[in-house]
């Protein structure tokens, strides 16, 4: 069975610590998407594809390559976190495989906590109704909201561990994850426009369904930026958003510095994402219903 996956790592200041994480990938025979982070959100992305015996493995090589180099009382970026490991998605690549992914996830959330004294928690088509199950709302309050609180994860210890934190790990349906970097250091219009994005896609707007949206500070390249994830891709088109943003800015007076794609993008979202650059190996094949 084939399975992509899209670990958020809290750390991007590390570019030694990218080679490391190439080798191992490169080594269990997988093929890699997209590996990259930076030092405002301090935060880098992996995405690799491949069959799950030999994705888990490297999955779990990199916990031990990573997580040493992370201490989250130290940490520094502008990206919500509340764990080294930030988050861990699987999303299968063949149809109808929702079933047999499920209790290979699980098992491979508990053997992330046994190995390394990580609380984890099991979100979106993982989640067995101990808690909320999408991601902001179990990353609300970020790292520091987790100390000395009793937690109730699905696997570990209910408490968060001291320097990593906790994990989020579970299936998910495909997404598309892109930011519009803003000709402005203030981050005042990135987070007013990403709060209208918000707001719009409450009130039921057909241009925002499944949209979710923040605005950040890049102040090492004097820039603001509003980031998106687009969780129905088929409802939602990258190129709008970036339309959108381009003619809000353009009313305050700002123009956009650029746009970029983090991950993946399926091939059939291509087409309607003209205006983000894409590097072939990040276009990913799936079946329709993903």
């Amino acid at each position: 069975m084939r399975v992509l996956n899209v670990t958020n790592w809290s750390f991007g200041r590390n570019r030694r610590l990218h080679d490391e994480m190439r080798e191992v990938i490169l080594a269990h025979d997988l093929t890699l998407h997209y590996l990259d982070g930076d030092a405002d959100h301090n935060r880098t992305v992996s995405a690799f594809s491949g069959e799950w015996e030999p994705l888990s493995a490297a999955l779990m090589e990199l916990v031990h390559v990573v997580l040493p180099h992370v201490d989250l009382t130290r940490h520094t970026g502008v990206h919500p976190r509340i764990g080294a490991l930030d988050v861990c998605p699987f999303v299968p690549l063949e149809d109808d495989a929702w079933d047999e992914l499920r209790p290979l996830v699980e098992a491979f959330g508990e053997n992330l906590s046994a190995q390394t004294g990580v609380p984890v928690y099991l979100y979106e088509k993982s989640e067995r109704g101990r808690h909320e199950a999408d991601l902001p709302s179990l990353r609300k309050g970020g790292f520091g909201s987790l100390i000395g609180k009793e937690l109730s994860p699905d696997f570990g210890p209910r408490a968060a561990h001291p320097q990593w934190g906790v994990a989020v790990v579970g299936m998910r349906a495909f997404l598309l994850a892109m930011n519009v970097n803003l000709k402005e250091a203030d981050p005042t219009l990135a987070k007013n426009l990403a709060r209208q994005a918000r707001r719009l896609r409450s009130e039921g707007d057909p241009r925002f369904l499944g949209v979710r949206a923040l605005g950040f500070p890049l102040a090492s390249v004097g820039l603001s930026q509003v980031s998106f994830n687009l969780t129905l891709p088929d409802l939602t088109a990258i190129d709008d958003l970036v339309d959108w943003v381009r003619e809000q800015a353009a009313l305050a007076g700002v123009a956009v510095a650029g746009t970029e794609l983090i991950g993946v993008i399926r091939g059939r979202d291509v087409l309607t994402s003209s205006q983000v650059p894409i590097a072939p190996g990040q276009v990913v094949e799936t079946p329709a219903g993903i």
